[in-house]
């Protein structure tokens, strides 16, 4: 084996379960990432979907685990690595290491034990492992008459604490140098509260994300607009606006975008000379917890403002400084509020706005639901009133987590939406939902068959991810560009569009390109039978 060289362990023949080995030498290793595979990844080869938790490769060279972010698909085998008998650290950016521990004692409770002592052990471990490391500064891993390995961590702008690895190995008997550089998930450009992600120097090594090479996103105004125009047009029938998302990234951004709406709706409002409004009020107190012994939500006409017109479809526009945002996922209220005490890491735009007395995170309309009882009722709340209202939930996929109530409560009823704003892998309830709602099909959830009369949307710029423009971009805009790159974490079209479109840059530039490689596992996965077109006319 020539060294370098680098061991797919996952998301390699998918967008899931993210986990790289390089090995430096014949000793010495790193692990980029340990996550979980989702959707039809979980059994891509037939086995139980348990079968791809274990960790199958042997540990002996591994020196340490570097975690570019904490999403679930990159650190959630981390259990099972532990388990396995790993001991070495954990580096990762100081952001991560504040968010880390939360992630972990989610997953831990899921797949191993809720007895508390067992969990707070669990967690001690992980807290003794984490080494956390500033941004753009080198830390040496290990240095010997034969290898000497440093590592970078730089800003990546797919989530708060996301990074990208440089990796600089020397070897000093042969004088030779190599840098690789791993591009964790890289974001979209001008995403809310991060900094933009900046090119490294150079790489010998590539290792490209490519979730959605084959396509580009609209720009932030644009998918704003889109955003409020959706939710405008939902509302219109007084039903929910269900947005399934991930607990961390996602939710933040999607609340930081709708306080940027309803703050432009409340001055137009305060400008607006003759409007009857309803004076009341949520009949909670803001930014709390929804007590169980009273109503979940204030009565429908609350959340309308009245026109010269009667007609429910005509005769009410949306009143969105009355508007419930509900976010009903405890987790992710443990991220916002862990979000909110990393400000020092938001971009300027969002430092700017608290500055000016502005709660990006935790605005008024923001109301948390924390409780089991307080989820139900606030579900039976809105499936049995005719009151409009903006419903986040987990998980992103709607593979599990609280979205799945509100969905069997919702999904038959052509007065409620789904919102889809990020990505949806194979074999997830979502992405059946996505692809046989708007047919009028339907979708497996917990057994039972629901078919699907709420309207199903989509807005793509909505994803935490790059679009093919800003992955070519982060390669292009290298001072010395990669003469080897290996395009993972994508569907197999993605990444050879991807593949398809470097080259043709490298061709245009006339640069060297030894190889691009898209990997593959070679093998098809098996499709879930969780979904389909029904007998009846789509809606």
């Amino acid at each position: 084996m020539r060294y370098p060289d680098i061991e797919h362990h996952g998301a390699k023949d998918g967008v899931t379960g993210s986990c790289h080995q390089l090995h430096m030498d014949a000793s010495h290793s790193l692990l980029i990432d340990c996550g979980l595979f989702q959707g039809n990844e979980t059994s891509s080869d037939g086995r139980a979907a348990t079968g791809r938790l274990d960790i199958e490769f042997s540990l002996a060279t591994v020196q340490a685990l570097v975690v570019t972010h904490v999403h679930i698909d990159h650190v959630g085998r981390i259990p099972y690595l532990l388990a396995a008998g790993f001991k070495g650290p954990i580096y990762c950016s100081e952001p991560s290491a504040k968010l880390l521990p939360i992630v972990l004692e989610d997953a831990f409770r899921l797949g191993f034990s809720r007895d508390q002592k067992a969990v707070e052990r669990y967690l001690k471990l992980v807290e003794q492992r984490l080494h956390p490391l500033p941004y753009q500064r080198w830390s040496t891993l290990l240095e010997s008459e034969e290898l000497i390995a440093r590592v970078r961590l730089q800003r990546a702008g797919h989530i708060l604490g996301s990074a990208y690895v440089e990796v600089d190995l020397a070897y000093p008997g042969s004088g030779e140098n190599r840098r690789i550089v791993f591009s964790g998930d890289l974001g979209a450009t001008h995403a809310p509260l991060l900094m933009p992600p900046q090119s490294p120097e150079r790489a010998d090594i590539l290792v490209l994300e490519s979730t959605y090479g084959d396509r580009l996103h609209e720009d932030r105004a644009g998918r704003r607009q889109r955003l409020e125009a959706v939710i405008e047009h939902a509302l219109q029938d007084q039903g929910t606006v269900l947005i399934p998302a991930f607990s961390i990234g996602r939710t933040q951004e999607l609340l930081y975008e709708l306080e940027e709406i309803i703050h432009s709706k409340l001055q137009a409002h305060i400008n607006k000379p003759s409007l009857n409004v309803d004076e009341g009020g949520s009949e909670f107190a803001n930014n709390g917890s929804a007590p169980h012994s009273q109503s979940p939500l204030p009565s429908g006409e609350r959340a309308r403002v009245r026109g010269n017109n009667d007609s429910s479809e005509y005769g009410f526009e949306t009143n969105w400084p009355q508007l419930p945002v509900i976010l009903d996922s405890p987790l992710a209220t443990r991220f916002t509020e862990a979000y909110r005490s990393l400000q020092p890491y938001w971009n300027q735009e969002a430092r700017e706005r608290v500055e000016c007395g502005r709660n990006p995170l935790a605005f008024d309309n923001l109301i948390k639901i924390d409780s089991h009882a307080d989820h139900i009722a606030v579900v039976n709340h809105l499936t049995q009133t005719a009151r409009p209202a903006i419903v986040i939930a987990g998980n992103g996929m709607c593979s599990g987590g609280r979205i799945v109530n509100y969905l069997k409560a919702m999904l038959h009823d052509p007065r409620h939406d789904v919102l889809f704003v990020g990505y949806q892998a194979r074999g997830t309830t979502g992405q059946a939902i996505q692809q046989y709602g708007p047919k009028g099909g339907y979708v497996d959830l917990d057994g039972e068959r629901f078919g699907i009369r709420a309207r199903v949307t989509s807005i793509g710029g909505y994803s935490a991810h790059a679009d093919q423009k800003g992955l070519v971009e982060f390669v292009t805009g290298m001072q010395q560009w990669p003469t080897n790159i290996r395009i993972v974490h994508g569907e197999q079209r993605a990444k050879e569009a991807l593949a398809a479109r470097l080259r043709a840059g490298y061709e245009q530039m006339n640069r060297p390109l030894v190889n691009i490689t898209a990997t593959n596992a070679g093998h098809a996965t098996k499709p879930r039978r969780q979904a389909g077109l029904a007998n009846h006319a789509s809606r």
